[in-house]
């Protein structure tokens, strides 16, 4: 797989910076419809201290949020793909997370590769299939909703 953004094109997209922006790459973009996005798990990353000292995992909730910011950059990037000025004063929130399942842990050293697949969007707002891989091994899983709304002056 060849990269198509890296990730001073994803920060383009998305306001997350270190240490919450949780994809280096985009490696697959299918307008509006689906993306994988990558992640380099490295021991040096803050949550990594606490969740656990002794064996250091990547939390769940972090990894859900991985594959919710492919989502996001997938769908501003579907948007400035039409208009390249569209989509500069928005922001994209979490609206639900459903059928969360976590099925092995990510550690540090681990590429996470994230797979979103659109569900159904109206308007502005999206639902999206997410599944983290670490090679070929499925690792968790999400349906996640999200809106995109105007940036508050």
């Amino acid at each position: 797989m060849s990269t198509l953004l890296n990730v001073t094109q994803i920060m383009d997209l998305i306001p997350h910076r270190y240490p919450m922006l949780l994809v280096d790459s985009l490696e697959v973009i299918e307008n509006f419809e689906k993306a994988v996005g990558m992640k380099n798990v490295t021991f040096n990353e803050p949550h990594f201290q606490g969740h656990f000292p002794n064996f250091p995992i990547m939390p769940g909730v972090m990894i859900v949020e991985a594959m919710a910011q492919t989502a996001g950059a997938l769908i501003v990037h579907s948007y400035r793909d039409q208009d390249p000025e569209g989509m500069r004063d928005t922001q994209v929130f979490f609206m639900s997370i459903e059928e969360a399942r976590f099925r092995k842990p990510v550690l540090p050293g681990h590429t996470l590769k994230m797979c979103v697949q659109k569900i159904q969007n109206r308007r502005t707002v999206w639902k999206f299939k997410g599944e983290a891989y670490v090679g070929d091994t499925l690792h968790a899983e999400a349906t996640f909703t999200a809106m995109i709304a105007q940036k508050e002056s």
